[in-house]
This record gives structure tokens, sequence and C-alpha cells, in this order.
């Protein structure tokens, strides 16, 4: 099942959808080519570094080229690409970026039924020359802008999950779009996540499961109002999918990151105990988490503050993964149970923590969150 052309936001789903499917393919190709067990035990960070500036400058060229006026919030710039020391990396990434835009509309049916519904065709977007070093760096710059609650504007993380992505494990590619500072579209492509929620996943050091298992690669579309989906990245039918439903908040199971410096692990199983949740955690890097919830694989996410809680969550963590959860059922809100607020800059300084489940028990969890905070001395939060 796909979009109809008619339907709200058709072009900014199928440019979203063709942006996300050739930023993956590259950061599968840096990942393939550049990362080794030797780089990350020498805690070499060079591949997220060429894949995130490669990724961003594909993305960002994409979306210039049909949507010229957009602002575009997201996480990199090229101030220290512009670097004279900075120059084989520059060369590397340009190579890269070039690649990925060069497939024809032929070879990118997303492309190509945007155009058709846009009646233009775009240098860019068709690849039909290569841009240069000044266009690219254009390109990267464009993710500059601040964001906020009038007009368009989308959002994006190149590589959400450095080192999901450096230790072989789970990374995401996101991208949402916002209208007046509301989500409107959300597309995430999880390179490493099987298309099948019962699969295994590849083992955090399992390098070179890309090359063995033909099961990982996973695209997940959100429009609101639409529903949520999820195909494989490199094409295919798509499929609907929703969080699962539970009877009792006792069979489910949490959806946690794997750095503990990303939520509070010691706060998430009290919680879990105030619930009666005794499965053992899922644990994965990345917005891949909102894509596992939206599908039935965990049921509970938490990112609760750190320490004094003064970590302020940015847009492009968030924005892709929210709508995925909320056209899946769900419900995602902050740990006092408020809507998150993408329309106030290029944080979410509004919101402390994310809380995301299903949207019939979400009241208890955010009841439970708030018990565990209390008894902890940081009920303030």
């Amino acid at each position: 099942m796909s979009s109809s052309s008619s339907a709200p936001y058709a072009l900014e789903r199928a440019i979203a959808i063709s942006a996300v499917e050739r930023a993956c393919s590259l950061t599968d190709k840096v990942f393939r080519n550049l990362v080794t067990a030797d780089t990350v035990t020498k805690k070499d960070k060079s591949p997220v570094t060429v894949g995130d500036y490669s990724a961003q400058a594909v993305v960002n060229a994409i979306l210039g080229s049909h949507f010229p006026d957009d602002p575009i919030v997201g996480e990199e710039d090229s101030k220290d690409l512009q670097k004279p020391e900075s120059e084989s990396l520059r060369n590397q990434i340009f190579a890269l970026a070039n690649e990925a835009l060069k497939n024809s509309a032929a070879e990118c049916p997303a492309v190509a039924e945007a155009e058709a519904s846009a009646s233009k065709s775009s240098a860019l977007a068709g690849g039909d020359r290569e841009l240069t070093e000044q266009e690219l760096l254009a390109a990267i710059d464009r993710g500059c802008a601040e964001g906020g609650d009038k007009g368009r504007c989308w959002a994006l993380d190149p590589i959400d999950g450095t080192k999901g992505f450096l230790r072989g494990g789970q990374y995401a590619v996101c991208l949402g779009f916002m209208v007046d500072g509301k989500v409107q579209v959300g597309v995430m492509g999880c390179p490493n996540l099987p298309h099948d929620a019962s699969s295994p996943k590849p083992k955090e050091g399992e390098f070179g499961a890309g090359d063995k298992r033909k099961d990982l690669g996973t695209l997940f579309i959100a429009v609101r109002g639409q529903g949520a989906f999820q195909r494989r990245i490199e094409g295919g039918e798509e499929q609907k999918i929703s969080m699962r439903s539970i009877q009792s908040l006792s069979e489910a199971s949490f959806c946690e990151s794997v750095e503990a410096g990303h939520s509070s692990h010691g706060t998430n199983a009290r919680i879990a105990e105030l619930l009666g949740i005794t499965a053992p955690s899922v644990r994965m890097d990345s917005q891949a988490k909102y894509a596992s919830l939206s599908r039935g694989d965990g049921d509970v996410y938490l990112r609760l503050p750190v320490g004094d809680g003064s970590y302020i969550e940015k847009i492009w963590d968030h924005a892709a993964g929210s709508l995925l959860v909320e056209e899946a059922g769900g419900r995602v809100s902050d740990i006092r149970g408020k809507e998150l607020n993408f329309g106030v800059g290029r944080t979410l300084r509004d919101n402390r923590g994310v809380v995301a489940s299903h949207k019939d028990v979400h009241a208890k969890v955010i009841d439970a969150v708030r018990k565990a905070l209390d008894e902890e001395g940081r009920g303030h939060l």
C-alpha cells in the first residue's frame, strides 16, 4: 500500500522517502567500507563524520531542489569541514554524496512520481550533473534553520545513534516535516533493523551482518491522519503497522537506550516494578526504538531526564519517531504528560524527557513515572 498522490502531503511524503532511501544506501556503504572492529577499538569516529556530512548533504540537496523555500533544522554544519586540514575528508564526502545523488529518476520511483505530481524536473534530484563543492557545502548548511511555530520546516538527523552505527547495531536516518510546529510527515530508515519484528537483530560488534542477511533494512513512513507503514528500504509493498494491543501493562516490555547516559535505567527499573512489568527490556540505539514500538516490538519507550534534568532534547531526535508511534496507535508526551512542542526552535525546551506507549495505557505509565521520580526526590522535573 502507498499514499495516494491526491492525499495531503503526498509530494512531501514521496520526496522524503527518496531522500531517506538514498541516505540509507550511503550510510550503509560507509559502514561496510569504513567501520571495522579496529575502528571501534580505537574509538575512531571518522566513519560517523563521513556518514553524517554525506547523508545531510544528500537529503538537504534533494529537499532543496523540490522545496527551495523550506527551512531545514539539521544536526550538522560545514564549519569544520571547510578548514584546510579537512580537504581529504571533504573530497571523500563529496564523492559519496554525488554518487548517491546521481541515481536516475527511473531508479528511484518516488522521485519520478513526485516530479510528475509537481509537473517539473530537477537537476539536483534527477542527478543530471555533479554538484560542486560549494553547492554541497551550501546543502549541508541548509540545516542551520532555527525552526519555529510558523510555516513549513524539516527536521533531519542524518545518523541518529552514532554509537550504534559504529558498533554494527541500530541507527536510523530520520526526517520529519512540520507545519506550524506540528509534525505532519515522518520517514525513518533503519538499515540494520529486520523486516520482521520477530527476527533477531544484529548483535553489537557483529560486523558483516548486512552481507550475510537479506532481511535487514526497513523504512518506516507516517503521515498525520493516514496511518503508519513499513517496507524494505530498497523498495516493495508497504505494510500497515500498529502498536501491540495489550490487556495489562504486566504483559508489556520496555524499549530503552543502550547508553545509560541517555536515560535513567535505574528509574526505568522502578517504573517497571510499579507497572508490574517483568519482561526484559529491548535495548537499542537511535529512533529505531520508536520504529520498534510502532510495530509491536516493545511497548513502552522511556527517555527520562538524567541527573538534574538539565539536558534539553533536540527536535530532530524525536520528530519522525513520535509521529510514527502516534499513527500506529500510541501517544508520545514528556514526563508530565505534556505534548511534545516542536514549534519553539531547535530543541524541545518546553518539555522534559519523553514517554511513548499505547494511548490506552499512557496515563498509567505517566503516573508511574511521576511516582518513581518523586521517590528519588526529582519530582520537580
